[in-house]
């Protein structure tokens, strides 16, 4: 990755020129935990939205209704900075993999302006995408459909 600078235990803090394609959340009052930063659990929800967002909007169809569909393999997220309430989010996002029957994304989430304190992430999420046949109820391991290859492929870094 461009453009990063360490943490105090030692990680990469993404910059924003590491991402390829963006969406913004605002947060809300019910987002913010009782220590006054962002709930663990909201970020894994916008990192999975982001990512499904993205996926949707760049096939144009309904992803739920394709003959393979990505299941959650793997979601992890690290973190660097506090995100507070007010406030809205940057999400950036690209494809670190794009396999055979899988696609691995990272997800940057940043709070404030791009030239000041935003410029680095606040928190980094991986996210797994493996595609499994939705036709076949036992589900097996099938290779990505080729209109999701087509739609990801741009966000390869």
């Amino acid at each position: 990755m461009s453009a990063s600078t360490g943490s105090a235990d030692g990680k990469q803090r993404p910059a924003r020129s590491s991402y390829v394609a963006w969406d913004r959340a605002t947060l809300r009052w019910a987002d913010i935990d009782v220590y006054g930063h962002m709930n663990n659990a909201r970020y894994f929800e916008l990192i999975d939205t982001v990512v499904n967002d993205q996926l949707a909007a760049a096939v144009g169809t309904d992803i739920r209704a394709l003959p393979a569909i990505g299941v959650v393999a793997e979601v992890s997220c690290r973190y660097f900075a506090e995100v507070t309430y007010p406030g809205s989010l940057d999400l950036g996002i690209y494809v670190e993999r794009l396999g055979t029957s899988s696609i691995v994304y990272r997800v940057g989430i940043f709070q404030g302006e791009p030239d000041r304190g935003g410029a680095l992430a606040a928190a980094e999420g991986r996210f797994v995408h493996v595609y499994v046949d939705n036709t076949d109820p036992a589900r097996p391991v099938t290779p990505l459909p080729a209109e999701v290859r087509a739609a990801v492929s741009p966000l390869v870094r």
